[in-house]
């Protein structure tokens, strides 16, 4: 293998070489400016990238954020709807068993108070068998040492006359001891045939003629036989001590002293008349209406309020009465302690009269606690109307009972229609009707007033015996004395539940509809 030798660059050729670098580094240069500038505007397209890219990622946060917080308001909201619902059913449970506790301990109550006044009566009772039991005893150790002296005058021997002398003594001091001489000046005055009529009715708040009835009425029921001791009381003045005592709300002192007798005889006279009343008059001058009677009511309540079929107007008043002994919350009287200013207990009065105020119904005894609703749903008339026997009769009451199928009542809510204010007018004209028969019961008997100092167990049988009284003198067109006026205090609450039917508010829209629209409506409230 044969080797030449390399020939060596001269110097033009390194000059033509050393020509051509400058345009290799301008090329060099150019290529790096444009990969400079390709990399710059890459890494600005980059960026706006990434601006972008973090832009949406914003955006998506803030939605992601927005949606979050609606699910979470959601939640929320859906778990205090549920917190809402279960604490509604609680509360709602917590008052039904409160109502069953209530009821529970009213009845309860009642079945202690008949209980305890049943032995009460059987205490009275007996005490009365072994106070006749001495009294016969008395009376046959009287007679006894009657005859002995007797029989001792018969023979003559002048030892046993003396014995008998003593012994007639020891005799006349016993019947001494039985009666007890007391001025009747005052009840025999009264008591003549030639008394003016206008004193007696002042004191008797009813004319002679009505009170010889009511005697004729109660003789058989009242009198009594003359014993070997005393004579009996007569039956007029029985029960001239029991209407006196109703009538002017006197204490048993006084009436002790008007009519001549012992206080603890009057008291038991006051209550043997009053029981009398109950039995044999109530059955005859306080009952429902007849179907020809009812009718003719409903024509009359008609008349005042042109509210068709309107069998009664029902209000529910409250007696005073001193705090009793039991369940003294039980009467306790809000309303009335708040405005007296002092504790007051009473109890209630519920009744329905007709168009001339007279009581065709009444319901007495409950505690001054209970609202009028709760006294209505424990009375009879409640129980006859739940039985269908108040078929197309309405009862009307005030605001403090609930509508029912067979109760009107005004509308309490506000901002009335004219309609509305146009029915409430006539349901106080049938009101006025009960509230002033009210009125004229409370003036008439003073002893509804005040209290009394009748025990408990006994106050329904003397305030039913007002009631009957209060019938007889209206029925007999009894004219009252102006002074006797009273002013009627009684709350009326708005029941918890004051709708208990809805075809009863469809009704009272259609009633109330027709009084305005047939030219019945009042004009007061415009």
């Amino acid at each position: 293998m044969e080797i030449s030798s390399f020939p060596f660059l001269s110097q033009e050729d390194f000059s033509h070489l050393y020509a051509l670098l400058p345009e290799i580094e301008d090329f060099n240069m150019n290529n790096n400016n444009n990969s400079n500038n390709k990399k710059r505007r890459r890494k600005d397209d980059d960026d706006e990238e990434e601006n972008e890219f973090d832009n949406e990622g914003l955006k998506k946060n803030a939605w992601r954020e927005i949606l979050t917080s609606l699910i979470m308001l959601d939640e929320e909201e859906k778990q205090e709807h549920e917190q809402w619902a279960a604490e509604s059913q609680q509360d709602w449970a917590f008052i039904q068993s409160k109502n069953k506790r209530e009821n529970q301990a009213m009845n309860d109550y009642h079945s202690n108070l008949n209980q305890h006044y049943t032995e009460l009566d059987n205490l009275d009772h007996s005490t009365t068998k072994r106070a006749r039991r001495s009294a016969s005893v008395a009376a046959a150790a009287a007679a006894t040492a009657t005859a002995t002296a007797s029989l001792a005058s018969a023979h003559g021997a002048t030892d046993n006359s003396a014995q008998s002398g003593s012994s007639s003594g020891q005799a006349g001091q016993h019947r001494r001891l039985w009666v007890k001489d007391r001025s009747k000046d005052w009840w025999d005055q009264y008591n003549h045939p030639d008394v003016p009529e206008e004193d007696f009715r002042r004191a008797f708040r009813m004319s002679k003629a009505t009170f010889n009835m009511i005697c004729e009425e109660l003789d058989s029921a009242v009198i009594k036989k003359n014993t070997m001791l005393r004579e009996a009381i007569p039956v007029r003045q029985r029960v001239a001590v029991c209407i006196w005592r109703l009538a002017t709300g006197e204490p048993l002192r006084l009436v002790s002293k008007r009519f001549g007798l012992g206080i603890s005889t009057c008291h038991k006279l006051v209550l043997e008349v009053c029981s009398a009343i109950r039995t044999v008059l109530m059955p005859k001058f306080l009952q429902w209406p007849e179907e020809n009677n009812m009718q003719t009511i409903k024509e009359e309540f008609k008349a005042i309020s042109g509210i068709p079929n309107v069998g009664g107007s029902m209000y529910t008043t409250h007696v005073p009465i001193i705090a009793p002994k039991i369940s003294v919350a039980a009467y306790f009287n809000k309303r009335h302690t708040e405005r007296n200013q002092k504790t007051s207990y009473s109890i209630t009065v519920q009744g329905v009269v007709d168009p001339r105020g007279v009581f065709t119904d009444v319901c007495i005894g409950w505690p001054g606690s209970m609202p009028d609703d709760q006294v209505l749903e424990k009375s009879a008339l409640y129980q006859r109307a739940n039985r269908g026997l108040l078929r197309d009769v309405w009862i009307v009451g005030n605001s403090g009972y609930p509508l029912m199928d067979w109760l009107l009542v005004p509308y309490t809510h506000q901002n009335l229609t004219w309609t509305q204010h146009a029915f409430n007018e006539k349901i106080g004209d049938v009101q006025r009707v009960a509230k002033a028969a009210f009125t004229r019961l409370k003036g008439r008997w003073s002893c509804l007033q005040k209290r009394t100092e009748v025990k408990l167990q006994d106050l329904p049988v003397v305030l039913g015996a007002c009631c009957v009284l209060h019938n007889i003198c209206e029925m007999r067109n009894e004219e009252m004395d102006p002074e006797l006026n009273f002013e009627l205090f009684d709350d009326e609450m708005v029941p918890e539940n004051s709708l208990r039917s809805v075809g009863a508010l469809q009704a009272r829209d259609h009633i109330a509809h027709n009084l305005l629209h047939h030219g019945l409506g009042g004009t007061a409230f415009l």
